[in-house]
């Protein structure tokens, strides 16, 4: 995770007596990660949190993806077209799957009326278009275009007062989500070249209090379940640890430059087992007198890699916007169209905005994704 956040109230030392100013306990609640060995947060309820009036099989959430024997082809798939609207925890597409991370696109316009809590994975949110108030028994976060918004696996949490024409993509990253280990010092600071800092990273700044007596929608092996609570869930008093929701917005990412042009793993933003997630932000190009700023053509013989265009002008394609994402199996060459190629020589700048999450595990489509895709995008690199 990031490091250690302190919130409210929490007893002197964990595991001993906290009570409130009427004499009341508070309930202790350990979130562990990785059995007991990995990151962690205690919280301090008012009420004990698992006292649930029912559990059982839900009709929320989304269909569980199920990967189709497509062409070995280049592919582009156009969000902005998914009908699907709903609230968050339900308006999933997901567009491409594989045993390592699921990709999906979120076209919400309604409040969330329950909470999520994804035991698949760790939930990676990225917003294209529309704000958000995201609520957690962990702290609350205002979220806006440009964010990434990480959620820890199986923390709960829901998105409200939703406003604009939403579009955000979800990564569903199956063995958690860090921060690429190259970028700390051996005491877990991150260095000073990093290409983000500490402070970058927005935290939780309170603790939503509310006594509603909440939904809780599990998601677990691609099912899900409803946990009806006797008891508020946004009844946390205080906690501390390492997991806890946070936001990062793109553009705090410090994109680097060369005398020529450098590879992707140089915009390297999050990492996962068997994926990495890259932003492209806009940037200085390369400042070789000769230097190619365009991205060269290249066979990534072991990666899959998938592309969401977000904003700016995308020097390396033609025919794709704001919405689009395009997947280029490994072992198929890919790069810029030719003309693009060659009319980047002499630029300074790119003012280009995506994500690109790089996978070991082939990336698949599903039904839903081919209903969005542009046929004739693997033909594109064809001279005109």
């Amino acid at each position: 995770m990031i490091d250690r956040l302190l919130l409210g109230e929490v007893a002197d030392k964990p595991h001993t007596i906290l009570r409130a100013a009427n004499g009341a306990l508070r309930y202790e609640e350990c979130f562990t990660r990785h059995g007991f060995d990995g990151a962690y947060s205690i919280a301090y309820h008012a009420e004990a949190p698992m006292r649930d009036v029912s559990y059982a099989p839900s009709k929320r959430g989304w269909a569980k993806p199920v990967p189709l024997d497509a062409a070995y082809t280049r592919r582009l798939f156009i969000a902005t077209d998914s009908p699907t609207r709903g609230r968050p925890l339900d308006a999933h597409t997901v567009l491409l799957t594989n045993a390592d991370v699921d990709v999906a696109i979120l076209r919400p316009n309604v409040d969330d009326d329950a909470f999520l809590a994804n035991n698949d994975g760790d939930d990676l949110y990225f917003l294209l278009d529309g704000n958000a108030h995201l609520e957690t028994p962990f702290g609350s976060l205002d979220v806006a275009p440009n964010d990434y918004v990480w959620v820890p696996r199986s923390l709960p949490h829901r998105f409200i007062r939703l406003t604009g024409d939403a579009l955000w993509l979800h990564m569903e990253l199956k063995g958690g989500i860090h921060l690429p280990a190259q970028y700390f010092n051996p005491l877990g600071q991150l260095k000073m070249d990093a290409p983000y800092s500490h402070r970058d990273f927005r935290r939780p700044t309170s603790l939503p209090q509310s006594g509603e007596k909440a939904v809780v929608v599990v998601k677990r092996r691609g099912q899900f379940f409803e946990r009806t609570l006797g008891q508020p869930l946004l009844d946390v008093v205080g906690f501390d640890g390492f997991v806890y929701p946070v936001a990062f917005d793109i553009l705090r990412f410090q994109a680097k430059t060369g005398l020529v042009h450098l590879p992707p793993p140089v915009h390297a933003t999050f990492a996962a087992p068997g994926a990495i997630i890259c932003s492209f932000v806009p940037r200085v190009t390369d400042t070789h007198k000769d230097a190619i700023p365009c991205p060269y053509p290249h066979s990534s013989v072991d990666c899959d890699e998938m592309l969401f265009y977000c904003r700016g002008n995308f020097t390396s394609r033609r025919g794709v916007g704001p919405g689009a994402v395009s997947l280029h199996p490994a072992g198929v060459p890919h790069g810029p169209h030719p003309s693009a190629y060659e009319d980047s020589i002499g630029s300074s700048r790119t003012e280009e905005l995506a994500v690109m999450l790089d996978t070991f595990a082939p990336l698949l489509p599903t039904e839903a994704a081919l209903a969005l895709e542009n046929a004739d995008y693997h033909a594109s690199w064809r001279a005109k």
